[in-house]
């Protein structure tokens, strides 16, 4: 039996169903799936109980995976290619510190020079109630936009500053995270409107979480172009919101699609992933503004 792929909503996404990640898949196997992220955005797998190694070896088969250098305190201990993310408490009973990772909207590492292609996220544990992801079409954000906002935005790049993602979704902590993370990841400049390196659409390139202004305006000057460009990156139909189940796989292109961790899970309930990233191409620069 093949594989075959079933859409699993309107605005983004498919399923793949039939593949088992247990074993080395074929190039042609491979190829589908490629061409169906392509198409798709993101892709969902289900049932794959699959260990760390085999998570590497099929991230593998779709390009040169991230060592997380640039997330440096949350990789596996003996696998630089696997991002923890969880909720669990660390050893001392102090709380994790990627418990808040993700809650507001991004693409992963568009706060560095090379972001990612793609990431494939592995879920080992799941609470009962919650603990959902939302995803987001950004080929349709931008398609929605007006031609003359198309126009005034064309040429604009914009701050991304993982800093800003610390220091709004980690309050109450210390802020000298932030400033660690700073020195690893200085701000960097993208383009406000990106062309998809292998299909050639224009897609929207800001998110909320990362995103902190136009570069060459104040941020006051810059908030209400962002903001209309926000709003429109995550209308209802452009979004699919995923309730996990064990081992279920997702694959996202963060070329064409953001996402978010939602903090609908039930208190004193944990929520445990592995996250491989497929390295992208080079985009943008370190940002040389003061603001």
């Amino acid at each position: 039996m093949g594989i075959t792929v079933k859409k699993l909503s309107y605005g983004i996404g498919a399923e793949i169903v039939g593949a088992d990640l247990r074993r080395a898949l074929s190039d042609a196997d491979i190829a589908q799936i490629r061409q169906a992220w392509i198409e798709n955005c993101i892709l969902l797998i289900r049932g794959q109980n699959i260990t760390p190694e085999q998570h590497i070896a099929f991230s593998a088969r779709f390009g040169q995976l991230d060592d997380h250098a640039a997330l440096y305190k949350y990789r596996h201990p003996q696998h630089a290619e696997i991002f923890i993310v969880t909720t669990r408490p660390n050893a001392d009973g102090s709380p994790s510190d990627t418990r808040e990772t993700g809650v507001n909207w991004h693409s992963d590492l568009s706060y560095t020079t090379r972001p990612a292609m793609g990431s494939l996220l592995h879920c080992l544990e799941i609470p009962e109630i919650g603990g959902d992801t939302m995803f987001t079409n950004m080929y349709r954000a931008y398609d929605s936009l007006s031609d003359g906002l198309k126009t005034l935005i064309e040429p604009l790049q914009a701050v991304h500053d993982y800093a800003w993602a610390i220091h709004d979704t980690e309050k109450g902590r210390n802020s000298a995270t932030a400033d660690a993370h700073k020195k690893v990841n200085p701000p960097v400049v993208q383009p406000v409107v990106r062309v998809h390196p292998e299909t050639g659409r224009k897609v929207l390139y800001v998110s909320e979480g990362i995103t902190t202004h136009i570069a060459g305006l104040t941020p006051a000057e810059s908030r209400p172009i962002l903001q209309t460009l926000f709003e429109a990156s995550v209308r209802p139909e452009f979004t699919y919101r995923h309730h996990w189940q064990l081992h279920d796989m997702i694959l996202w292109d963060n070329r064409c699609a953001m996402h978010k961790a939602l903090r609908d899970r039930m208190p004193g309930t944990y929520r445990h992933m592995h996250r491989t990233t497929v390295v992208g191409e080079p985009s943008g620069a370190l940002y040389q503004g003061t603001a």
